[in-house]
């Protein structure tokens, strides 16, 4: 990780879970680290905690699903006197909703998407043209999807999410084709975690059912997540890990 300590990561959806850990950690690595979220306390209750380690917080106020937010945050990057750019780009925003395909609310089906395809998508273009602006080509995106983007179980409520899932890691390896059209050097990476312990299905589903599957196994918890992400970051710059599965041992779907 030497080679990125000074420079900027941005992160997206830091307020809680895998965003708050990966936040931390690269902050305690030496990151100057843009965290942004649509409830930003934690994350500058966080920068105030993180205050003696040698990276900082800035937090930003943006809901990635619209496009003005997501184009004043990198306004303010750019005029942000110890920013100034984006060396990496972390996708982590994401939710859910309870949304079958056949019998969902389309108002559900678009914000899943706005989020998780649609935000996705804006960030990274806004990340990569702020690495083009400061001739930036060892950068790095990553993507923080779902072992759903690589199967379907027989789960209707979480159908549309599935989908969105999918698309992300269409996404990732359409970004890796156009960059190396335009023979760039920067990478393009994927996690794929299966059940992590945070407050997600709780805030998407419901408290019952996050309790039915948290306490049906060992789940994984944030840290884990961040660990693959810190791994795929300290790989050589001829390396580009593109995908990385992560599941509960006991997880069966």
């Amino acid at each position: 990780m030497a080679h990125w300590v000074g420079r900027v990561a941005l992160v997206t959806g830091a307020s809680a879970g895998i965003g708050y850990s990966v936040t931390k950690a690269l902050v305690e690595r030496g990151m100057k680290v843009v965290a942004c979220a649509r409830n930003i306390a934690a994350i500058q209750k966080l920068g105030e905690e993180l205050i003696e380690h040698p990276g900082s917080v800035t937090a930003v106020k943006c809901d990635v699903s619209k496009e003005e937010e997501v184009t004043a945050m990198f306004q303010m990057i750019r005029q942000h006197s110890s920013l100034g750019r984006v060396d990496v780009c972390i996708n982590n925003a994401g939710l859910a909703h309870n949304a079958p395909l056949l019998t969902g609310d389309t108002d559900k089906w678009k914000h899943i998407f706005s989020v998780n395809v649609l935000g996705l998508m804006m960030v990274t273009k806004e990340s990569f043209k702020m690495m083009q602006e400061n001739n930036i080509d060892d950068g790095h995106i990553i993507l923080v999807n779902s072992i759903s983007g690589h199967r379907v179980v027989k789960n209707t409520a979480g159908n549309c999410y599935i989908a969105s899932k999918f698309a992300v890691t269409a996404i990732r390896e359409g970004l890796r084709n156009e960059l190396r059209e335009m023979k760039s050097k920067i990478r393009v990476s994927q996690v794929c975690p299966g059940v992590v312990q945070t407050e997600f299905l709780t805030s998407n589903f419901s408290e019952e059912f996050a309790k039915t599957i948290y306490s049906s196994m060992k789940c994984l918890q944030p840290e884990d997540v961040r660990d693959s992400i810190l791994f795929i970051m300290d790989a050589p710059p001829h390396v580009e890990i593109n995908d990385i599965l992560v599941r509960p041992v006991e997880q069966i779907f």
